[in-house]
């Protein structure tokens, strides 16, 4: 059962019949008036406040002190979620739209099929705004056979969020393994940056495995891979299955003509 501060306080009161209930008294309606204040940081202040004048009052028990306790982590979380997203919101307008310098090419070179911005541009461009916002972005990676599996941590201001991606090993080409991974690394870094920071990047972003769809033409958007995969996850399908379907190796490699067909056919699967 999750108790206020005000609750906390008024149990606190009425436990203790101790001579000091006036002095207890005022401290309940201190401490309430403080927590009713509309910032977060008020909050704190209010229960570190108690914390400090109920470990002094020997009516109060273990078992109340160590949920004071987890109040005033609770309430430290949501003042640095709070300072994490407006920092956050303030530093959005200065990322930039990333030039796409990385070319997928087809008949060796000579065709370029798409275009697709480089994590070396993206990670010195956005270095220096994360900094100046008190923003750090970290990378944590696993293996297991045949996958990747990369996580990237936006952290500041005492809170921080992740995202994931677990990605084929790209054995595409005459890459070698040591190769393969870091290619998908690369991958995994940029497109978990991109959704962390809600990254833009000029023209269709979509390197893939470096070909196109059977008879040429473009790849879904990221836009709409997010659509397609969020649509997947809600009708529960399957997407070893589901991908077969579209005849299609990721969601990111769906054709853009096969769009409409995909979303087509999850939308029935809800019906069902």
């Amino acid at each position: 059962m999750n108790l206020s501060t005000q609750d906390y306080t008024k149990e606190i009161i009425m436990e203790d019949r101790a001579p000091l209930r006036e002095d207890r008294q005022e401290l309940a309606a201190v401490n309430v008036n403080e927590v009713r204040q509309p910032t977060l940081t008020s909050e704190g202040a209010a229960i570190l406040s108690l914390i400090e004048r109920a470990a002094m009052n020997p009516a109060v028990d273990i078992d109340k002190m160590e949920r004071l306790f987890e109040m005033q982590k609770q309430a430290q979380a949501r003042t640095a979620q709070a300072a994490f997203d407006d920092a956050l919101a303030l530093m959005q307008p200065e990322l930039p739209v990333i030039k796409e310098n990385g070319k997928i090419s087809t008949d060796r070179g000579k065709t370029v099929q798409s275009t697709y911005a480089l994590w070396e541009d993206i990670n010195e461009q956005i270095k220096p705004i994360l900094a100046r916002h008190g923003f750090a972005l970290t990378f944590r990676v696993k293996n297991a056979p045949g996958l990747v599996s990369i996580t990237g941590i936006l952290g500041g201001h005492g809170h921080r969020e992740e995202t994931t991606l677990d990605l084929p090993i790209d054995g595409s080409g005459s890459k070698n393994g040591v190769q393969a991974v870091g290619s998908s690394t690369s991958y995994g870094q940029r497109y978990t940056a991109k959704l962390l920071l809600n990254l833009t990047s000029r023209g269709g972003d979509d390197d893939g495995k470096g070909a196109g769809p059977a008879g040429g033409g473009n790849f879904i958007t990221e836009d709409q891979a997010s659509e397609v995969q969020a649509l997947m996850e809600e009708v529960g399908a399957a997407r070893d299955g589901f991908l077969a379907y579209l005849k299609a190796p990721s969601i990111a490699e769906i054709p853009a003509k096969d769009f409409a067909r995909a979303l087509s056919a999850l939308e029935k699967k809800r019906a069902r």
